[in-house]
């Protein structure tokens, strides 16, 4: 079995990476930073192929599909966010955030779920957040990025039910995370974070099992629930202030 993970140089990719190689499974380690690639492949047994790419350039997703066949295992992990009012924020990095957080997924899941479905066999996991659930001022970009990712893996997911398709489709929606993603987006949680290692493990396990909605945490969980029955102009007023306090 192979498995191929993006943004796998650091964080919950890294920590999913040493998780499936407890499992004996194989892997294909793809991030920009060909450096920590090579140091998480030396702390792994199974083979392990790494590929340093940028998967915010479209061509570079077409031609890592070209580069690594046979995968079994696909976690669409790459991205980052950015923090402060969409007036004032810079334009250039949110394209760049939707061509990595939104259009390298697409891309990916596609080409590979092809395979996928061709041979009746597969995973993909598309790494979400709980912030895909609701509005998400000073930081609607982002938000709008994982809304995006859960709702195109909903409808994947209904598609592969009419099928009778054995390929199973995952989102992984955590709430703070202890990564560096807070640095790249500017931001600093004032709520309790989860390691990336145990986020790693849970969702793991729980995609091997097919389950496809994974939410790590009761707090998270909570969060979910509260944003199906709340309304909007309501939840979008309570993450404006949780927000804010990120400053």
């Amino acid at each position: 079995m192979r498995a191929l993970i993006t943004g796998a140089s650091s964080g919950i990719g890294r920590d999913m990476a040493r998780e499936l190689d407890k499992k004996g499974i194989d892997l294909v380690l793809v991030a920009r930073n060909k450096e920590k690639l090579e140091e998480v492949k030396k702390s792994l047994n199974v083979k392990c192929e790494v590929i340093p790419m940028d998967l915010g350039i479209e061509e570079n997703c077409i031609k890592l599909y070209d580069m690594a066949k046979d995968i079994d295992i696909l976690i669409n992990n790459a991205g980052f966010g950015s923090f402060g009012y969409f007036d004032e924020t810079d334009l250039e990095k949110e394209i760049k955030l939707i061509d990595t957080n939104v259009k390298a997924v697409h891309i990916l899941t596609k080409l590979y779920l092809k395979d996928m479905v061709e041979k009746n066999s597969g995973s993909i996991l598309n790494v979400a957040s709980i912030a895909g659930f609701m509005p998400g001022p000073l930081m609607c970009a982002y938000y709008a990025s994982k809304a995006y990712v859960v709702r195109l893996s909903e409808g994947i997911r209904e598609e592969l039910k009419k099928k009778k398709s054995k390929v199973k489709i995952s989102v992984l929606c955590p709430g703070p995370v202890d990564t560096n993603f807070n640095d790249v987006a500017g931001v600093k949680f004032k709520l309790p974070s989860y390691t990336s290692e145990h986020v790693a493990k849970y969702a793991v396990e729980k995609m091997l099992k097919g389950k496809f909605l994974i939410v790590p945490g009761i707090k998270i969980k909570f969060v979910r629930l509260m944003s199906k029955i709340s309304p909007n102009n309501i939840t979008s007023k309570v993450v404006y202030i949780m927000q804010e306090r990120k400053r």
